[in-house]
């Protein structure tokens, strides 16, 4: 490779595959060059300065050790908004965004000014994209890291959504500071039994652990959320909780123990079990 190679030779002499390359080198277009992404098609005979190959040989040997795009590039985008991500919170994944859209529309269908709960918000992606799309929304979301809720305050701060969303410290319902009810619950608890050898494996090697898994069976979070349920949610009001997908079934039957009606499951876009939601009896 040249001196100053062009972007044409960094995307053809990289080992990473070819999405991740490109998002990449969007990235230091970005920072660089004040250049959309299109000029990796447009332009890909620019050379990069010495400065900026020398940031792309730094992104790549990230990548090549495993650490997640997200991280490396500190932003991920979610559903309809782009976040700050770091360390400190889980990555967003597409299949969240069944969780919002289930919110969504249960809210439109109200017509009024709700109240939700997010319990276990990380970087605020769920209640953010509840509030970004809907403007009479209120939001409390909750997280017992403070780390995270550092991220998630500064994602609604970035966002103009601060006036919406309130953010509390604690485990669960714990960090309610006052009994309250809401229309809306949800939550993507962690739900990765402790023994499952995915947690040794790609971006969730870098993942914070206790986002992912709750050192038990899997469900115990689960466990605890829809207990709560009935307390927390006005009469008539859902809650929506994701889960593994292999947990439909068993997170079907604990909303049907509780007392909820409505017990339903949700696919997600691979036609996986991947939401399970239940109602308060009237």
């Amino acid at each position: 490779m040249s001196a100053s190679p062009t972007l044409r030779e960094c995307i053809s002499n990289c080992a990473l595959p070819a999405n991740e390359v490109r998002i990449l080198l969007a990235h230091i277009l970005e920072k660089y060059y004040q250049l959309p992404r299109s000029a990796l098609l447009s332009r890909d005979d620019i050379s990069l300065s010495e400065q900026a190959f020398g940031e792309w040989e730094r992104l790549v040997a990230r990548r090549m050790g495993g650490e997640p795009i997200a991280y490396i590039l500190g932003k991920k985008g979610f559903h309809n908004i782009e976040l700050e991500v770091g360390p400190g919170v889980l990555i967003p994944r597409p299949e969240t965004e069944l969780l919002v859209e289930i919110a969504l529309t249960e809210i439109t269908k109200l017509n009024k000014h709700v109240r939700v709960l997010d319990l276990g918000t990380g970087s605020g992606a769920i209640a953010l994209s509840i509030a970004s799309a809907m403007p009479l929304a209120s939001l409390i979301a909750t997280d017992q890291s403070t780390e995270a809720l550092a991220i998630a305050k500064q994602n609604a701060q970035s966002l103009k959504l601060l006036d919406q969303a309130q953010f509390l410290q604690g485990s669960w319902y714990a960090a309610l500071t006052q009994v309250s009810q809401f229309d809306v619950i949800v939550s993507n608890p962690p739900y990765i039994a402790h023994q499952d050898p995915h947690l040794t494996q790609g971006d969730l090697r870098f993942e914070p652990a206790s986002a992912l898994t709750d050192y038990a069976s899997g469900l115990s979070c689960l466990e605890i959320i829809i207990a709560g349920a009935d307390q927390y949610l006005k009469p008539g009001g859902l809650i929506a909780l994701e889960h593994g997908y292999d947990q439909s079934e068993a997170v079907m039957g604990l909303m049907t123990a509780a007392g909820l009606m409505e017990v339903q499951a949700h696919l997600d876009l691979a036609g996986h079990c991947r939401v399970a939601s239940g109602r308060k009896r009237l």
